[in-house]
């Protein structure tokens, strides 16, 4: 038995140890905002903040985040954090979702992108392009990816 800290709560998982935070996530809890894409690290989709970093919880055992705090889509987007909130009104705004099925890894990462940012300030193009280089969109919506970031790190200025 595990306990896990996700979105602020306390939730006892039955799995093995070695078990991907993503599989614990979708199967035991029934959290499916967090998409599973490829299963290496390299797509992007099942993107979720531990203790506030962008991590890839498809490859992430349940061993190495005991005693962290897990945040996953449901929690970013429910209007109670203002950086998700903004983020999650941009996406809206600039229609950047097409078939939907890596925006919450996308929605995760630009959060997480903008949390790390200095008050105030604007990132480049450059800078939103290599934040998000790791997240993979097969419908090539990237420009309007980088417009919603752009936007909602106007809106936190």
């Amino acid at each position: 038995m595990s306990t896990l800290n996700i979105n602020g709560r306390d939730h006892t998982v039955d799995v093995d140890p070695g078990t991907p935070v993503l599989w614990a996530l979708r199967d035991s809890l029934g959290m499916t905002g967090t998409k599973f894409g490829c299963g290496a690290a390299l797509c992007g989709a099942c993107t979720v903040h531990l203790d506030g970093q962008a991590i890839r919880s498809c490859v992430t055992p349940i061993s190495a985040v005991e005693g962290k705090k897990i945040v996953t889509i449901e929690a970013a987007t429910d209007g109670r954090d203002p950086v998700g909130a903004a983020v999650h009104a941009a996406w809206v705004k600039h229609d950047v979702a097409q078939c939907g099925y890596c925006q919450s890894g996308q929605i995760m990462s630009a959060t997480a992108f903008l949390k790390s940012q200095p008050k105030g300030k604007q990132p480049s193009a450059a800078d939103i392009d290599a934040a998000m280089a790791g997240n993979i969109c097969r419908c090539g919506t990237y420009a309007r990816i980088r417009a919603a970031v752009a936007d909602a790190a106007q809106t936190l200025a």
